[in-house]
């Protein structure tokens, strides 16, 4: 009887451990699939990629990638939820601490550039399909928008605030400094590559000098003679 019970333990025991691997199989070929479509979107475009494509670069039947996916729209859908989940929580906290406004803005900028390595492939589908998406039904893609006034609203606030001390020329606009500061993270998804010569913090730190310092040498009486 003692050994019944112990068997049945035993067994219960390992269906549960082969559950659990499952579940975990089954999140890690979400993520793949998630990747691989990524890349696609970047590369082709949303809209002109089908999920025939996305399947055949996964290896699976397309049929298949309805056990985890029932549209295309939903894959997208978590490219940029992702993304944009995890950028928004890094400015939270970069805005969270005690630092002044340059040091604040720096950390921002290389959050930003710091978004290239994971995030490459979700930018550049951001670039190139902003106004198809935001443009179907239901507002389903509204969130695209409030994200980015939150993210806005975040920068321009930093900005201002290092306006009022006194680290920032009165004379910029902040909105349009922080759009300026915006498009040149999300070009840089273009041409960036990460087995590159230049990694995301050189990308930074580099910007970060020329934002703040300029490429003015000093010398005002320099230039042509």
């Amino acid at each position: 009887m003692s050994q019944r019970k112990n068997s049945g333990a035993a067994s219960a025991a390992t269906r549960a451990t082969r559950a659990v691997a499952t579940g975990a199989g089954a999140s890690d070929r979400r993520d793949h699939l998630v990747k691989l479509a990524a890349e696609l979107f970047a590369r082709k475009g949303f809209q002109a990629t089908t999920v025939r494509e996305i399947a055949l670069e996964a290896g699976i039947l397309s049929g298949s990638l309805y056990h985890h996916f029932d549209s295309k729209e939903t894959i997208v859908d978590e490219v940029l939820r992702t993304f944009l989940d995890d950028v928004t929580a890094r400015y939270r906290a970069a805005l969270s601490g005690d630092g002044d406004p340059r040091s604040v803005l720096s950390e921002m900028v290389r959050v930003g550039f710091g978004s290239l390595d994971a995030h490459r492939a979700a930018i550049t589908v951001m670039q190139n399909d902003w106004s198809y998406l935001r443009s179907l039904p239901d507002d389903r893609f509204g969130y695209l928008d409030r994200a980015e006034d939150e993210v806005e609203r975040m920068w321009v606030e930093q900005i201002r605030r290092g306006q009022a001390v006194g680290q920032f020329r009165s004379d910029v606009d902040p909105k349009l400094t922080y759009r300026m500061i915006r498009d040149t993270v999300w070009v840089t998804a273009r041409w960036f590559r990460p087995d590159g010569h230049l990694d995301t913090g050189a990308l930074a730190d580099h910007f970060v000098k020329v934002l703040f310092d300029g490429l003015a040498s000093g010398d005002e009486t320099g230039g042509s003679r």
